[in-house]
């Protein structure tokens, strides 16, 4: 039984959250489609087929009263293109508690949070530091890739396993990967789950993906909630489910669902900004930050080239033999190392 003074603590923590963290939401319809047929107004057709730019369905447009017909909304804005800034509105975040997994005969428990991508620093890094407990950490493995699943060969999982797990364990650091079932999180999430088995020590891995493209979001709706979350998705969906072996969830609200940008800078940014804070104050050393690229796409290589040319350079190790972006970047670097 919680003791008055423990219910009130937990109030005003709750009150403290609704009142600096925000989600974000669609304001404006634009519809997406630029032939839509002459219907009237609350065509059912247009409400369920017809997606706005901002990727909802119109008709999963709750919160606005949108009744005209479609075509005729099409023709008002022809010449403006959906802005996240322009065309959502926050209000206060209405996500937010422990997350149960139930992984089997193991229950993983994560602390989670929806929030909006520009989201202030300062407060963010006061909830997971104060409100969460985390302890500031004396390195950061920021672990890049592909967001589909790919296959790593047998060698390569296995070094890439031990040698993660090794290096934030022995150096105190934060994992942080898009934290998604899917692509190089999933990837880290094995790993996590092979050192679960022989160290019950929890490795601190943050999960930062976009909330419009979390399957079971139902589940998730709540303020300071325990959630039992479903991370089996369905096939056929565009949406993905939440890693379960991670242990902290930014879900970065950008207003849009199943598309992702808005939270590579949340992720970029707090990155940023824990490199700032003082581990040693008389030296005045700030947090190291290392990224770690792991198979990857296209944008790979600009995520890349973003992290060498900060001031300083934030340091990348590529992990050759893992495909696409990694091996192109390791041939790259082999060939060109000696001339500069």
């Amino acid at each position: 039984m919680a003791l008055p003074s423990e219910e009130k603590g937990a109030q005003s923590q709750k009150s403290w959250i609704e009142g600096v963290f925000f989600k974000r939401e669609c304001a404006k319809v634009i519809p997406s489609s630029r032939d839509p047929h002459r219907c009237l107004a609350g065509c059912q057709v247009c409400q369920n087929l017809i997606r706005c730019c901002c990727g909802r369905l119109i008709g999963d447009h709750t919160n606005l009263d949108y009744s005209w017909p479609v075509y005729l909304s099409t023709q008002e804005t022809e010449d403006e293109e959906w802005n996240v800034q322009k065309h959502t509105k926050t209000s206060p975040t209405d996500a937010f508690g422990t997350i149960n997994f139930q992984d089997g005969d193991h229950t993983h428990h994560a602390k989670y949070i929806r929030i909006s991508y520009d989201t202030k620093l300062d407060q963010l890094l006061r909830l997971m530091v104060k409100e969460w407990q985390m302890e500031l950490p004396k390195l950061v493995i920021s672990v890049h890739g592909g967001i589909q699943s790919f296959k790593l060969p047998s060698k390569v999982k296995q070094v890439f396993s031990k040698g993660l797990v090794k290096a934030a364990e022995t150096t105190g650091a934060w994992i942080v990967t898009e934290g998604i079932n899917t692509g190089v999180s999933k990837h880290v999430g094995n790993a996590l789950k092979v050192h679960a088995c022989h160290c019950p020590r929890k490795i601190c891995a943050i999960g930062i993906p976009p909330w419009g493209v979390i399957e079971n979001q139902k589940d998730l709706v709540g303020k300071d909630v325990v959630c039992l979350y479903q991370t089996l998705g369905n096939p056929l969906s565009k949406l993905t489910t939440l890693n379960s072996m991670h242990s902290h969830f930014l879900l970065a609200d950008d207003g849009t669902v199943g598309k992702y940008g808005n939270e590579k800078k949340l992720r970029r940014n707090l990155e940023k900004y824990i490199s700032q804070q003082k581990i040693h104050t008389r030296m005045g050393q700030g947090v190291p930050v290392v990224g770690l690229v792991v198979e990857g796409g296209p944008n790979m290589i600009l995520t890349v080239w973003e992290y060498v040319k900060e001031t300083p350079p934030v340091p990348v190790v590529v992990c050759e033999g893992t495909g696409r972006a990694a091996d192109i970047l390791a041939f790259t670097h082999k060939h060109t190392a000696d001339k500069g």
